[in-house]
This record gives structure tokens, C-alpha cells and sequence, in this order.
């Protein structure tokens, strides 16, 4: 459930007309719905009912706007970060120090020192290699550092090759096979506090069955753990379950089946799970406003060209995605139309033979599910202003990040000095 529906013809996002957004701000621009956020919150914890005490680590790359991360902070959440400038975010917006992950596998010794300074819930080791470094730089800073292996238990996660992440040809995690030897030499390094095991095989899953594979396989690696004198007591069971984007498609497993297939895959395991969603809480709370410049007839279906683009909404030109696409003040009538932005790329298409509500030029439309991993993936392609976004409360509205202007973008390059000189000329 989302808290955009039309009232008196004219989609709202909560208690705004979304038309007032773009009057106001100008189109593009993200809406997000801080009520959707604070429903999927809630309702991701009720799914985990009898789970002691678990941590919800929000996945800050799935948007990690301040005014985002600072509403899921009031509704108790943690953040499983892969950056420092993720986790700087994380701790301004309210979210605490205990409850952080610090995820991926590229962290540099400056990222585990800053840290391991200011606190953090564990770090997800994903190398033997990370963990010499973590020993390293938590020893020269005199500090133990809490860690958990990453393992890549080579499941196939039925989803989008590039958002897979636990098949054994992915970057991530220490293959399952390897992952007792793995925690030896950690046991072996200095300043090191093994406390858990961590996975996770991909986002955007619509069955629960090869989630259920992987946790059977961490379930018996704990056990071997243990057998092997490790205390393990965290297990981070990762994110990844699905949203609904194309209405045409059976709909994801719900939070309540994720959480009845969580506790029998647990039982007995005596740990603290953490969990890491992010599309799950924010996907369905935010949309794209866009406005059509104009309809363009095509050799089949015409052209509806909108004054968003590939650079504000990367998804479709990376993955293929699907967002639905409906009229902010519908007429009722219908069209087949391809749905393409101004960047000069013919990947620049949203849509490609699209039944849609009919619209013409000026018209509103929105981009749903748009909360997540869209204007975290914006850039300023064709030196486009980057996207700004609005966050709604009730009646209440604001912008939460400015739209960059194309002043901003060239203020922000350099001259260098022989290009400021006068070009010299040839003798006569």
C-alpha cells in the first residue's frame, strides 16, 4: 500500500495534489510519501513478531536523502551502509552508532578507522584480505573491531543478473566452501571480535524458496562455527524481497510470509538477526513528476517525450525496469505510446509500447515505485540540473534537496591556467 490515490481527478501524494509540486518546484522531481515510509517500517517489524529483539539495518543506498534516513530514524531504524559518506548520513540523520552495518567490498583503511572511532553495530567482512586490514588499523588505533563474515552460499537468486549477488561468479562474500578456514585466520588476528555470519543473494527476490536455501546453509554453518569455539551471535540475513512494479505480475511474497519463513528457518539458531531492507520500505513510497514536453508520432506508437530523463531515472536504461506510468490528471481515454526522455542516447526510454492513460503536450505523469534506487543513481548527463526532491507529510510539503542548477554545474569546473592566457600567435 502507498499513500498515492486520486481525489477530485487529480493524483495526491497524501493530502497534495501533486500538480501543486510541480507548479512550486518544477518538473522533474522526486515526491516521496513520509506516511508510505513509516507504514512499510512498521509493518516490516510486525512481520518479525517473536524475533528477539532484531536490528533493521535500512539499506541507505536505496535513497539516502537526510530527510528519508531521518524519518526512518524516528521509526527505529538502523542503516547497513557501504561508504563513509553513507554511514556520515546514517549518524546526522538520528540514526545511532550501535546500529550501524558496515557493509561491501571495497572499504579502505581510512573508511575502517573513521568507524572504528565512532562506533559502529559490526563490520560485514567479505575477504580474508579485509580482515588483515580491519586487524591492522583496529590494532594501531587500539580498538577492537566487531566483524562478521560475508558468505556467498551460491544460490541463484531468480533475479536481474545485476542486482544478484550470491551466485559463486559474484564479487561478493567469502564462497561458502571457505568460510571455516576464514574465520580461523580471523580468530588467529589481533584486536578482532568475531560475533557473527552475514549473507545476502540479491534484491528485488519474488520467491522465497532460494532465500530459505541460504539461510539453511548459514543455519549449519553456525553450527560448525560454534563446534569450531566461535561465538557467534549476530546473523545478518541481508534484504533483498521485492516490490510490486509491474501490475501485470504475480506480486511479491508479503513482509508476513518473509517473516513466517524467517523464524522456522531460524529456530534454535540463538542469535540477534539483523536484516538490511531498503527497496522494501522506500520503493512504493516515492514517485517521478514529470511533465510531457510533446507527442511525437512514430512509424508505430508515437512518442511521448517527458522532461525527465535516463539521468534522473537511471533504472530502466540499467535494468530493464519496469515503473508504471499514469497521468497525474487522468481524462479517461487510453494510448500506446513510447515513453522517452530528451537525453541524446537511445537508451533514454522508459517505456517501449506502453498501454497508458492517454496524454498530450504539458500533461503531468508519474514514474511510480520511484522511492528507490532512482535519484541516489542521478547524474547530470547532457549538463542537466540533478533532480530535486520533495518530501510530503500530511498536508505538509518540502524540498529536501535542491534542484542543481546548470550555474552550479559549470562554477563547479576548473580552468586550468594556460587556457586562461591569451592564445599566442604565429611571427610574421
Amino acid at each position: 500500500m502507498d499513500h498515492f490515490e486520486l481525489r477530485d481527478g487529480r493524483l495526491h501524494c497524501e493530502d497534495v495534489p501533486l500538480d501543486e509540486i510541480a507548479e512550486a518546484v518544477g518538473t522533474p522531481v522526486y515526491v516521496y510519501s513520509a506516511a508510505t515510509m513509516e507504514r512499510h517500517a512498521r509493518v516490516f517489524r510486525d512481520a518479525l513478531a517473536g524475533l528477539e529483539d532484531p536490528l533493521i539495518a535500512y539499506a541507505v543506498k536505496a535513497n539516502p536523502n537526510a530527510a528519508v534516513l531521518a524519518t526512518l530514524a524516528r521509526a527505529g531504524l538502523g542503516a547497513d551502509i557501504v561508504s563513509i559518506g553513507e554511514y556520515r548520513r546514517a549518524r546526522a540523520a538520528g540514526m545511532p552508532a550501535d546500529g550501524i552495518v558496515f557493509s561491501g567490498v571495497g572499504k579502505t583503511a581510512d573508511e575502517m578507522a573513521y568507524a572504528l572511532r565512532h562506533g559502529l553495530c559490526q563490520f560485514n567482512l567479505e575477504s580474508v584480505e579485509e580482515a588483515e586490514m580491519v586487524s591492522a588499523v583496529a590494532a594501531g588505533l587500539g580498538l577492537d573491531a566487531p566483524v562478521a563474515f560475508r558468505v556467498n552460499p551460491d544460490v541463484a537468486a531468480g533475479t536481474h543478473a545485476k542486482i544478484t549477488t550470491g551466485s559463486a561468479r559474484n564479487k561478493f562474500g567469502v564462497p561458502y566452501g571457505d568460510a571455516m578456514a576464514a574465520y580461523a585466520r580471523a580468530a588467529a588476528l589481533p584486536n578482532l571480535r568475531i560475533q557473527g555470519v552475514a549473507v545476502h543473494i540479491g534484491s528485488q527476490l519474488t520467491d522465497l524458496t532460494p532465500l530459505a536455501d541460504a539461510f539453511a546453509k548459514v543455519g549449519t554453518l553456525i553450527a560448525r562455527l560454534r563446534e569450531a569455539g566461535h561465538a557467534i551471535g549476530h546473523a545478518d540475513l541481508g534484504g533483498g524481497l521485492g516490490v510490486p512494479y509491474d501490475p501485470s505480475l504475480p506480486p511479491p511474497p508479503s513482509p508476513e510470509l518473509y517473516g513466517d519463513m524467517v523464524r522456522q528457518a531460524t529456530r534454535g539458531w540463538d542469535v540477534r538477526l539483523i536484516f538490511e531492507p531498503g527497496r522494501l520500505i522506500v520503493g512504493n513510497a516515492g514517485v517521478l513528476l514529470s511533465r510531457v514536453v510533446r507527442v511525437k508520432p512514430g512509424v508505430a506508437d508515437p512518442f511521448v517525450i517527458v522532461d525527465a530523463a535516463m539521468n534522473d531515472l537511471m533504472r530502466p536504461a540499467l535494468y530493464d525496469a519496469w515503473h508504471e506510468i499514469e497521468a497525474v490528471a487522468p481524462r479517461g481515454g487510453r494510448m500506446r505510446a513510447n515513453v522517452v526522455g530528451p537525453v541524446c542516447e537511445s537508451g533514454d526510454t522508459f517505456a517501449s509500447e506502453r498501454d497508458m492513460d492517454a496524454v498530450s503536450a504539458d500533461d503531468l505523469v508519474v514514474f511510480r515505485t520511484a522511492g528507490a534506487y532512482a535519484a541516489t543513481m542521478a547524474s547530470t548527463y547532457n549538463s542537466r540540473p540533478l533532480t530535486p526532491e520533495v518530501l510530503v507529510s500530511g498536508r505538509d510539503w518540502a524540498v529536501v534537496r535542491e534542484r542543481l542548477d546548470v550555474e552550479s554545474l559549470i562554477r563547479a569546473d576548473r580552468i586550468p591556467p594556460w587556457l586562461e592566457r591569451p592564445p599566442l600567435r604565429d611571427a610574421v
